[in-house]
């Protein structure tokens, strides 16, 4: 399709999209950290999963580490907006590592989930993806007791120790949708398994999907911006096909292709909430270069939600 001939006409953006508060924050902690003490800073994994976030950091002086050997002794380590397990906080403190935690709360407030329930002998059982940072540092909040489901299918092959002394927990970025039906499926295998006081699937991403599905039924194809490995982008992108409209998962504007907008009359775009609006622009401006005539942006929840640094790195005034 060329771009003159392109029948695209009205662009909606969702809302709420992009940064949320966890994002904004531990992004905070990495610069104010470099501004105090100076590059290098080290950063235990990503600190939030975006390639444009991940690299500016980079060249501000981050850099970003998976082993904790890698950090010279008494350097500046900071954790990810994902959290980490108790082993790496106590490997930290072996190497007398100034540490600044820029887990997000609503993560630190699951690792506490887990650790109160194991503390009551309680098993644990959380539903996540298998090698994701958030779930890897929240079932390393205890060193037994503690099961991973993915799917309706391992509920099914789930093997507990006593079916009358279980909780759950879930990753906080999964599709609420899915999740919700892994709990179905859970609670119909163990009756008496202990929910969370309060859904551990955050605002922001409850927030997002909900954007979408508004978003899905006015438009012919969505694009989200995010990158690969991000799983609240991930979640987006499904949320739109499950609603029946084609959706693609971008990292930015270079990643659009023409052929996409084929017949297309209104597409829709939204944002992972670990991808900036600068971004977000930048495919604006790359589809209004396509044909767009109208941009409208859907009314959505007002987040008002703002999660604080650590006090030692917070500005004089």
């Amino acid at each position: 399709m060329s771009i003159t001939d392109s029948s695209l006409a009205e662009l909606h953006l969702a809302n709420p999209r992009g940064f949320c508060a966890g994002v904004d924050r531990a992004i905070e902690i990495v610069e104010r950290a470099i501004n105090k003490y100076g590059a290098p800073i080290y950063v235990k994994h990503e600190v939030v999963h975006n390639k444009y976030v991940v690299d500016d950091l980079k060249a501000k002086g981050a850099i970003f580490i998976e082993d904790l050997d890698d950090v010279p002794v008494g350097k500046t380590l900071i954790y990810s907006a994902h959290g980490v397990s108790l082993q790496v906080r106590t490997d930290a403190k072996k190497r007398k590592l100034r540490v600044f935690d820029a887990t997000c709360p609503l993560v630190s407030k699951v690792h506490a989930e887990v650790i109160r329930h194991r503390k009551k002998g309680l098993e644990v059982i959380m539903i996540g993806h298998k090698g994701h940072p958030e779930v890897e540092g929240t079932m390393g909040q205890a060193s037994s007791g503690i099961l991973l489901v993915e799917s309706i299918d391992d509920v099914t092959k789930l093997v507990v120790a006593d079916p009358e002394k279980l909780a759950y927990v879930t990753q906080t970025t999964l599709s609420v949708d899915d999740a919700a039906k892994i709990v179905e499926a859970l609670i119909l295998k163990y009756p008496k398994i202990k929910v969370p006081a309060k859904e551990d699937i955050c605002y922001a991403t409850q927030n997002r999907q909900d954007a979408v599905k508004s978003l899905a039924e006015h438009c012919d194809l969505i694009v989200v911006v995010g990158s690969s490995n991000s799983s609240n982008s991930n979640r987006l992108r499904e949320v739109a096909e499950t609603k029946g409209v084609r959706a693609f998962l971008i990292d930015n504007e270079a990643d659009l292709k023409t052929e996409w907008l084929d017949g297309v009359t209104k597409v829709g775009v939204t944002a992972g909430a670990s991808a900036p609006e600068v971004l977000v622009s930048a495919v604006v401006e790359r589809l209004r270069s396509l044909g767009v005539g109208v941009v409208k942006e859907f009314s959505g929840i007002q987040e008002k939600v703002v999660f604080h640094v650590p006090g030692s790195l917070k500005r004089k005034t």
